[in-house]
């Protein structure tokens, strides 16, 4: 396979990279168990910014697709972060790698070449920021017809689920108290960390319900929390996560099929079902307002109109009509490390030092206690003089 407008003589030189592959068809799964140094071979067409960003924190060698990163539909943002972080990206090596390799079996790429024990298997395109530029240009040119798709997605999944999204039908009965409480939902999306961390006086003081969204909830326990209940698939949370004492609800399908109760039974984790054929981050807003949230503080989620498209799957149309229906109870933290940071300067510090040590001296001035504690500390110090000055005499 080959990328739109280029060419396999056009590809830019890798050099020659060896390493252990580790494939899956998907993204999110395969960052689970891909470790620093590996070549990580994936399938996944357009790859968004989320995929990239988790990727980029496994440091691998390489990334090989099996498809285009970037087919022209819109402008997704994973190719950019990819090679920003300084990973060679090989591009429509075609599907059939799949069953050319094993997983953890050795590799190498050399230029645009995959190669075992010095036999080529694939060929792609070694993708340049260059042309990953020229690419996201030729992109945002068919723009408009993503949009419509996005607005035709939108009223169909209002038709389908206007009952969950106008009366809550559906919304499974949980142990979880949010009742007048403020509920903090992270999505391990954009920014996550830094958010977290400029909102831990936050979490401090008004102790919100924390709901962890799949490998959100790994987020929270990596923050040093431990999340009050677990929604999603169960596709990229960690078994640790699970038996962490959170309530786990289970995102299944419309048609109520649950492929993750299967691994809830074989951990022993309790869990009820929430059938929808929202995303998970939604199901979780939607729950968390149905249970009488008075606040949803949002970590990581989806806002822009790229950010949406980003996804490139019409279930983003549900993200879209469920934060119409939350409404103002909405508050999204996205961004908030980069518009706050709680920076204390080192000429701050010594002030509050200085004065700390003031006060401590006037204290002890000013009281009866204090004023002995320096006749005595007096005395000692007198002695050890009177006892040095006999040394050298």
């Amino acid at each position: 396979m080959r990328l739109p407008g280029r060419t396999r003589e056009e590809s830019t030189d890798t050099g020659r990279l060896t390493g252990t592959a580790r494939l899956d068809r998907r993204t999110k799964r395969l960052c689970g168990r891909l470790r620093p140094g590996e070549i990580a071979v994936i399938n996944h067409v357009d790859v968004d910014r989320v995929a990239a960003d988790a990727l980029v924190a496994c440091k691998p060698a390489a990334v090989v697709n099996a498809v285009p990163s970037i087919s022209g539909r819109y402008p997704n943002l994973g190719p950019e972060v990819l090679l920003k972080a300084g990973i060679p990206l090989i591009d429509g090596v075609g599907e059939d790698v799949f069953d050319a390799l094993k997983d953890g079996q050795k590799i190498e790429i050399e230029d645009n070449r995959v190669l075992v024990r010095g036999e080529e298997i694939a060929t792609g395109v070694a993708q340049t920021l260059e042309q990953v530029s020229a690419d996201m240009d030729t992109a945002r040119a068919g723009l408009s017809v993503q949009m419509e798709a996005f607005a035709a997605n939108t009223m169909e999944y209002l038709k389908r689920e206007r009952e969950l999204l106008l009366d809550g039908v559906g919304v499974p009965d949980v142990e979880t108290d949010f009742s007048g409480r403020h509920c903090l939902i992270v999505i391990r999306g954009y920014n996550y960390k830094d958010d977290i961390d400029v909102l831990r006086p936050y979490i401090r003081e008004f102790r919100p319900v924390l709901v962890g969204v799949d490998g959100g909830s790994d987020a929270l326990l990596e923050a040093g929390y431990t999340p009050d209940m677990i929604v999603g698939d169960m596709d990229s949370v960690s078994d640790d996560a699970l038996r962490c004492g959170a309530e786990v609800v289970v995102h299944a399908y419309a048609d109520g099929r649950a492929p993750a109760m299967e691994r809830m039974e074989k951990l022993g984790v309790p869990a009820v079902t929430f059938p929808a054929a929202a995303t998970s981050e939604d199901i979780a807003m939607l729950l968390a307002d149905e249970k009488g949230a008075s606040l949803i503080v949002a970590v990581g989620t989806h806002v822009t109109l790229v950010e949406f498209l980003d996804k490139g799957r019409g279930g983003m149309a549900s993200t879209f009509l469920t934060r119409l229906r939350v409404g103002g109870k909405l508050v999204d933290a996205k961004g908030v490390s980069r518009l706050y940071r709680q920076n204390v300067s080192v000429s701050a510090m010594l002030l509050l030092i200085t004065s700390a040590i003031a006060a401590m001296t006037a204290a002890v001035a000013v009281s009866t206690v204090g004023r002995s504690f320096v006749e005595i500390f007096a005395d000692w110090w007198d002695g050890l003089i009177f006892q040095i000055q006999r040394l050298f005499s």
